[in-house]
């Protein structure tokens, strides 16, 4: 069989290879009915318990208060940009934490809806910090926050208190560190990181805010919609929801949320490490105390040599190591389903490299 790659993409990104396994056993005869999943009816018996035990798993695994909805939403991240303005902005101010390009592009959508405004602002450091918040304008409806960020490898260490609800886009690092669901009225993640596949999204609302957003959109549009009919109001996603639940199962095993953050301590800190003791060779992007556990963002001193290092990774197994195209660079992303072994592996390459430049 072919040696498995070395996966560091950014998303779609690894999969626990136990759950790949899994799905390529019952690709085409799940639990006995002769059918794949991707064949079953989304109104049948058999895909109905899948359905809820996906949902049931997540709240489990990341202790959803029962005052919490859980929905699954077509469409991943860059889908609720465009929905969380929608049902909760009505023409009011809206706050947003300008982190990066995906919170940069959340607060584009909520221009549609609301009156967005910067409560914080990277860009003048080059977005290699977290920098504090400004005040919250009168009669803000939410305020939005991009926990982690996998272009600039920053992350939130805690989600600050404020006196409106805090919506968090945590699709890189949902399921990675425990969550406070009292500083916090929403949570989104696109599911291709931590949860699963692509084209779809994890959405947890607290019922009040459901209950009080814009009735006039189209019902598909609604989280009141979701909610409601848990999840199952049109035709689901249902493979992708299938791996989330394999994905979740996996998780439980492992030791749960708690265990996969102190995995992700480990394996962020094996690279960490190269770096600061090679600053003539490599030089960190993101500020000490802002680094992510999940994306770790760098170049090299010499620019001009980083498509080479690129080339000779991906030589030795290692995928997925270029920076993003809208800045360049590197990145090495860190998600649940990344083997210690593999990082190990490209740390020891590194240091290998760094001598090799001495």
């Amino acid at each position: 069989m072919m040696k498995r790659a070395y996966n560091f993409n950014a998303g779609p990104a690894a999969l626990p290879e136990e759950v790949l396994v899994q799905a390529a056993a019952e690709m085409t005869n799940y639990r006995g009915t002769g059918m794949g999943v991707m064949e079953l009816s989304h109104r049948s018996a058999e895909y109905d318990a899948l359905h809820e035990q996906a949902r049931a798993d997540l709240r489990e695994l990341l202790a959803i208060p029962d005052d919490f909805a859980v929905m699954f939403v077509q469409g991943g991240a860059g889908h609720q940009f465009m929905m969380i303005p929608a049902n909760l902005a009505m023409g009011r101010p809206t706050g947003y934490a300008d982190t990066g390009v995906w919170a940069q592009k959340a607060m584009q959508e909520a221009g549609l809806y609301g009156q967005p405004y910067k409560i914080c602002d990277a860009a003048p450091g080059g977005y290699r910090e977290i920098p504090a918040w400004g005040a919250v304008e009168d009669d803000t409806a939410y305020v939005h926050i991009t926990t982690n960020n996998t272009i600039y490898g920053t992350q939130y260490r805690e989600i600050p208190a404020v006196s409106v609800p805090v919506v968090a886009d945590m699709s890189s690092d949902i399921a990675s560190r425990p969550i406070d669901w009292t500083r916090v009225a929403a949570v989104y993640a696109g599911t291709q990181k931590n949860l699963g596949p692509a084209g779809m999204a994890v959405v947890v609302m607290h019922r009040d805010l459901i209950r009080t957003g814009n009735a006039r959109l189209p019902k598909i549009l609604q989280y009141r919609t979701y909610a409601d009919n848990r999840s199952l109001y049109n035709t689901p996603p249902s493979y992708a929801i299938y791996i989330l639940g394999l994905v979740l199962d996996w998780m439980k095993r492992q030791g749960g949320v708690t265990e996969m953050q102190r995995r992700a301590q480990v394996k962020s800190q094996l690279l960490y490490t190269v770096i600061d003791r090679y600053p003539e060779v490599f030089v960190g992007h993101a500020r000490p105390e802002a680094r992510s556990l999940m994306n770790v963002t760098f170049t090299l001193r010499d620019r001009a040599q980083e498509a080479a290092f690129v080339a000779a990774a991906k030589a030795q197994g290692f995928v997925g190591v270029k920076g993003h195209r809208l800045v360049g660079g590197l990145r090495v992303s860190l998600y649940n389903a990344v083997p210690q072994a593999a990082v190990e592996a490209l740390a020891q390459w590194m240091t290998a490299y760094a001598e090799a430049q001495a």
